[in-house]
């Protein structure tokens, strides 16, 4: 099934979670999203920036809660929108709420550098 792309966020589902994000070779960053959610409208450009920036070493895709109730409940996801950074199919940063994309890059900037 072919990813969705919003501005370089690709969608992923329940079924695609576990092959695109814990099986990704890159860090990413997945935004636990609502479609009834303000906060996450207003940070969805943010993070078709990064994606279209930093495409190199990170990806950003975007989960819709409500029509992906096993992942959000896995990873006890109660807040939107949460964005998770996972490295190497583990979840390494969670952070609740909308940002600037200035603070975003800040506060992932260590979880986003090579590892020696």
């Amino acid at each position: 099934m072919p990813l969705t792309h919003a501005g370089g966020v690709a969608t992923v589902t329940d079924a695609t979670f576990a092959e695109e994000v814990l099986a990704a070779d890159l860090p990413v960053l997945v935004k636990f999203t609502a479609s009834w959610c303000p906060p996450c409208r207003m940070i969805a450009p943010v993070l078709a920036e990064i994606a279209q920036e930093e495409g190199h070493r990170l990806k950003v895709v975007s989960l819709d809660v409500d029509e992906n109730p096993s992942t959000t409940n896995a990873y006890g996801v109660l807040s939107m929108p949460t964005l998770m950074l996972f490295r190497a199919g583990e979840p390494v940063r969670s952070l609740v709420g909308a940002r600037s994309k200035r603070r975003l890059l800040e506060e992932l900037g260590d979880a986003l550098r090579p590892r020696p």
